[in-house]
């Protein structure tokens, strides 16, 4: 089982910038940390959750959705086992409960793609 705790939620004004992180702490067995494609999705209250980026294997390819894209950055550490999604100039339509994920095999943009979870971390953005 892998293992994602997300942290860096809280409360901001528009405008202003929050930088989540996503660590985990337990890989599948004869695995490494690098072996897994990463992204981050967000779910607002009555909403699907929806994609918000993800970052391959190398860190080369970074997809965004259009609404983040040029305001948030997808990062990784692998000697730290971290993801990090630094975020600006944050509106009041980036108020979501943000959820870091794992996959294998797959890379893309849809949650289907990706095997494990973490719990969330809440992003408040007021206007």
């Amino acid at each position: 089982q892998v293992q994602l705790v997300e942290s860096g939620g809280g409360l901001v004004q528009t405008g202003g910038s929050l930088r989540l992180s996503c660590t985990t702490s337990r890989v599948a067995p004869g695995l490494t940390y690098s072996r897994y494609r990463l992204g981050w999705f967000r779910q607002a209250p009555g909403k699907e959750r929806e994609f918000v980026a993800a970052i391959s294997r190398s860190g080369n390819s970074t997809p965004y959705s259009d609404s983040t894209k040029g305001r948030f950055t997808i990062s990784r550490d692998n000697a730290k086992k971290t993801i990090y999604l630094q975020m600006n100039s944050l509106t009041p339509e980036d108020t979501a409960v943000y959820y870091c994920a794992a996959s294998l095999i797959s890379f893309g943009i849809s949650k289907n793609q990706y095997d494990y979870w973490g719990q969330g971390t809440q992003v408040t953005v007021s206007s």
